[in-house]
């Protein structure tokens, strides 16, 4: 008998939530990733900021067959008002960008943190937290999940977010497509 790891346990999960039968109703769909973190002075919605995060989900979604908007592209048709009132829950901005970008779905990353000096261990402590929203072109929500995650690095909440979105992107995605592949097939809204 061997071992059963935490990460067998989770590829399980994933494997669960990603055997809903759908693919074929996201294949080739678009979908626009718009990125942004919380701070104490509002919203930091630069998108180039957020490159390496935005290529952490998109290798995921390209996975499942979707076709992501790129950076470049919606940098090129939106204008950054735009994403800045859309991560700040303006859904008719969610739905102008949605139309400019001929997107079929949004999928909305939030990245919020705190800092803390842990007096046990004499260092700083963030805290990170993600969630993400996936929206349709209408605007109505499809799905949300989060991830959390904490560590002794100081202050650097970007790189402790990449590290999130790496260690539990598979989590996020699987769970926004079986939410997805569900109410489409309660909706009856799955198309082939």
């Amino acid at each position: 008998m061997g071992f059963f790891l935490p990460e067998d346990a989770a590829r399980k999960r994933h494997g669960a939530l990603l055997a809903t039968p759908c693919k074929q109703a996201v294949k080739d769909k678009r979908i626009m990733i718009v990125m942004g973190e919380r701070t104490g002075r509002g919203m930091n919605s630069d998108q180039g900021h957020y490159s390496s995060h935005f290529n952490a989900i998109d290798k995921r979604l390209k996975r499942l067959g979707l076709n992501s908007i790129t950076q470049e592209e919606m940098r090129a048709r939106i204008a950054q008002a735009e994403i800045d009132a859309y991560l700040n829950n303006d859904t008719e901005a969610a739905l102008n960008a949605s139309k400019k970008m001929g997107s079929d779905f949004i999928l909305r990353g939030v990245i919020s943190s705190r800092t803390a000096y842990n007096p046990m261990v004499r260092l700083p402590e963030v805290y990170v937290s993600m969630s993400f929203t996936l929206t349709g072109a209408d605007g109505r929500t499809i799905s949300e999940a989060s991830g959390r995650a904490e560590s002794y690095s100081g202050g650097d909440v970007g790189g402790m977010a990449l590290t999130l979105i790496n260690e539990q992107a598979e989590g996020v995605v699987a769970r926004l497509y079986s939410d997805y592949c569900r109410k489409a097939g309660v909706d009856g809204k799955s198309k082939k």
